[in-house]
């Protein structure tokens, strides 16, 4: 039986992402043409079809709350120009402009790129649709050693249900098929520790088709790799005095004394310096920043284990917290592995309103058995998730 981190290989994480820009750039660009702002614009005696203006596109943005700010809206036109969902309507741009020029989606004018990642991406997506809307599906939330899982199947059910459907010619074929979603991150094993097979095993899609996307997630793919490629999960949680332009945000350490960290970027679980910046951190009452560790030592006491937070009769218990992040974030830091526990709270953010506490256990996110995972997979979970998370914790009995 593999581990996680040997069958969520960075690859299929990379493909996720992929993916999640794509349905995300699909739902903008139904959502435009609800609204008229692509059609047919003339340009120098020349009409160019289904094209919007990309200073109209940051305008509409923002007054639709997609982006803060109009800086926000470029960003955010420059990731689905670099993933070719969008191009400037001559390819003269390379580069997304605030201004009165014509740009496209490539599903628009025939010009998006089918290459084969695609293809499976596109196959996965149809298969979800067509069981999400058959009546009686056998897609349904499902519980496993008492975690509850979402859009859950039999690995024997789906074959069975490609080969009826006419989806594959034989049984053989759809486990194939199978294997190559499992393979692009597009359905996965409940507890991601088994590769797909024509059994009763239980799978679910990690990726939910329908729901509807933020925008602003697309902009948290760098913030993923560096807290993969981090030794330890930075300590920022939430701002101090936002303002407009403003990079600082509060850093709650075990003392409770508060610092300040410079972040050019936020994801939503944790905020990262961007690029090669190091991470500092300055007191309020003094005007220079010393070099301090943002990552204080853990707040555990001692090591414990899986084997003891499971033991029947373990002085533990579980909780179910569920947590609407806010435009800040969630408000809480995740550290360790194989059990990862909670090592900070912000004492004002959603997290700390729900009943978290530092020193739980992360025993579930979304309904995916975590225990057994390091706090970098969990914090790429979570950031990957919804806005809505529901994390089932472990505590210690007082």
């Amino acid at each position: 039986m593999e581990n996680h981190s040997s069958i969520l290989k960075p690859k299929a994480t990379e493909r996720h992402h992929r993916a999640e820009v794509m349905i995300a750039g699909e739902q903008l660009r139904l959502r435009l043409h609800d609204g008229k702002l692509i059609k047919d614009r003339r340009y120098h005696l020349r009409t160019y079809p289904n094209c919007f203006v990309a200073k109209e596109l940051i305008d509409w943005l923002i007054d639709h709350k997609e982006a803060p700010d109009r800086e926000t809206g470029i960003r955010l036109m420059q990731k689905l120009m670099d993933h070719y969902i969008i191009h400037h309507v001559c390819d003269e741009h390379l580069d997304y402009k605030d201004a009165k020029l014509l740009y496209r989606f490539r599903k628009d004018d025939g010009t998006f790129p089918l290459n084969k990642d695609v293809k499976v991406f596109m196959r996965g997506q149809s298969l979800y649709d067509k069981l999400i809307s058959v009546e009686d599906s056998f897609l349904k939330a499902r519980e496993e050693n008492s975690v509850k899982y979402q859009r859950t199947f039999l690995g024997c059910d789906m074959v069975d249900w490609l080969v009826q459907e006419g989806e594959t010619a034989n049984r053989k074929e759809a486990v194939e098929l199978c294997q190559t979603l499992f393979d692009h991150g597009i359905i996965q094993h409940v507890s991601a520790r088994q590769h797909f097979s024509d059994t009763d095993l239980l799978y679910q899609f990690r990726i939910n088709f329908r729901r509807r996307r933020r925008l602003t997630e697309l902009l948290n793919e760098n913030s993923s790799r560096a807290v993969l490629d981090s030794p330890d999960s930075p300590f920022c949680l939430r701002k101090l005095n936002p303002e407009p332009n403003s990079s600082s945000f509060l850093s709650v350490q075990t003392n409770k004394e508060i610092k300040i960290i410079s972040a050019v970027r936020r994801s939503s679980v944790t905020s990262l310096a961007g690029g090669s910046s190091p991470y500092f951190g300055i007191s309020p009452s003094l005007g220079l920043p010393p070099a301090v560790e943002c990552n204080p030592k853990s707040v555990l006491k001692r090591h414990v284990t899986n084997e003891e937070l499971l033991t029947p009769g373990a002085p533990y218990i579980k909780k179910t917290l569920t947590i609407v992040g806010d435009a800040v974030g969630w408000g809480f830091v995740v550290r360790g592995g194989r059990p990862c526990h909670i090592q900070a709270v912000d004492p004002g953010g959603p997290a700390a309103a729900a009943g978290m506490k530092v020193c739980q256990f992360v025993y579930s996110v979304n309904g995916m058995y975590v225990l057994h995972l390091d706090y970098q997979t969990i914090n790429s979970l979570i950031m990957t998730g919804p806005r809505t998370l529901v994390l089932e914790v472990m505590e210690a009995v007082e």
